[in-house]
């Protein structure tokens, strides 16, 4: 995970990281081995030193994954208000669900310090759009909490440029606001062909090969893939879709898949630790982002987009808004709308009919606007900047 990197490079620049987190129990849904409710409550991990809350595992099911949540506030309570910690700053790194945030809003009150939190993920609207709830009696409360948290940060950033207006219209100051982009980790880099060890899962045969690395989950919208590779199987055009991780959709998109003989099309190789994704992407000729439609996907940049052009990989998107917009702007692939089928087919067929050194260059202009717009160094030299001046108020 970045928030790994983001405080091992906090570190290497002379700064105490406290992480407090839940019992690691993500994607499998039980602990990890090795951890429990009495064992290895507490670590260190490349300098960082971490607190596991206790949390009950979220399973596979919904029932499951909100008492997780509920959980993790509980204990979280219970943390802020007897733990003897005194940091300087407190930092949310909030990605779903929102909740989780309360916790360091309760700290930071009751230590009477100041506070960011970093937003890759809006709610409630993305809640709304996942789950189909559209009651006020559920939106509302969640709304509210939102907008409480807001309220007792010091300065909120986000992930995507697109978040900006959001956020500002829920009544947050401009001035508290401010664009903080995710960036690759140092290992992904472009891979040398000649010395590259190939995964033998991967064929090597002249079929176009497209991946696809992150969750499987509702809001990927992966679905789309398979009318898609039905046309593409009309049009006799030879593609194989690389599915690299997991997720709440992976055996529904397997099912679909085999119920439409669409096997030569699909691939699928399990959740990998990030250090392996280089190697994988190098071996395919375009990376996939794909989105659902809606108006908050259409405004939120997936860290994938990052990885992608950081390993000079051309990239195709299906998804609206900030995806497209960085793509274009970087002369890095083809773009499709979300949830349009004949587009997709369409930019992946027009970029199977590029030759080598067209495809190249696409990957050339993503790994130029990567080093220029989600440059490491510059973005932690930022971070630290806004760290230490909130620190000090």
């Amino acid at each position: 995970m970045r928030i790994n990197d983001i405080c091992a490079a906090l570190v290497e620049r002379g700064h105490t990281v406290t992480v407090v987190t839940s019992i690691p129990n993500y994607p499998q849904g039980k602990y990890f081995p090795g951890y429990g409710l009495f064992k290895k409550r507490k670590e260190t991990y490349r300098g960082i030193s971490i607190i596991h809350l206790p949390v009950i595992p979220r399973g596979k099911g919904f029932i499951g994954l909100t008492l997780n949540y509920i959980s993790f506030v509980l204990s979280g309570w219970f943390f802020a208000h007897f733990t003897k910690l005194r940091p300087d700053v407190v930092f949310m790194n909030m990605s779903s669900p929102m909740t989780q945030s309360l916790v360091g809003t309760w700290f930071a009150k009751r230590r009477r310090i100041p506070s960011v939190i970093y937003i890759m993920d809006l709610w409630p609207e993305s809640f709304q759009v996942i789950t189909g709830i559209s009651s006020d009696l559920i939106l509302r409360p969640l709304g509210n909490m939102v907008d409480h948290i807001y309220s007792r940060v010091s300065h909120v950033l986000t992930s995507s440029y697109g978040f900006l207006d959001v956020i500002e219209a829920r009544g947050v100051p401009k001035a508290k606001l401010e664009y903080w982009p995710q960036y690759a980790e140092e290992f992904y880099i472009p891979l040398d062909q000649g010395t590259l060890v190939k995964d033998t899962r991967i064929p090597t045969d002249d079929r176009l090969k497209i991946i696809f690395t992150g969750n499987v989950g509702l809001a990927q919208g992966l679905d789309l893939l398979v009318p898609v590779a039905e046309s593409l199987k009309n049009a006799k055009c030879l593609v194989t879709f690389i599915i690299v991780g997991d997720g709440s959709y992976k055996e529904m998109l397997l099912l679909q898949v085999s119920k439409r003989n669409l096997s030569d099309f699909f691939l699928f190789i399990d959740r990998q630790p990030a250090t392996e994704i280089p190697g994988l992407l190098a071996q395919a000729d375009a990376g996939l982002v794909i989105l659902k439609k809606s108006e908050i996907f259409s405004k939120t940049l997936p860290a994938k987009v990052q990885s992608y052009m950081a390993c000079a990989l051309p990239i195709l998107v299906s998804a609206d808004g900030e995806a497209q917009r960085v793509v274009l702007e970087a002369q890095a692939g083809f773009v499709a709308p979300a949830e349009e089928t004949g587009s997709l087919v369409d930019a992946i067929c027009s970029f199977a009919t590029l030759g080598k050194e067209q495809r190249k260059q696409m990957g050339v202009s993503a790994k130029v606007y990567s080093e220029k717009m989600f440059q490491k160094v510059t973005l932690i030299t930022r971070l630290e900047t806004i760290l230490e001046t909130i620190g000090k108020e």
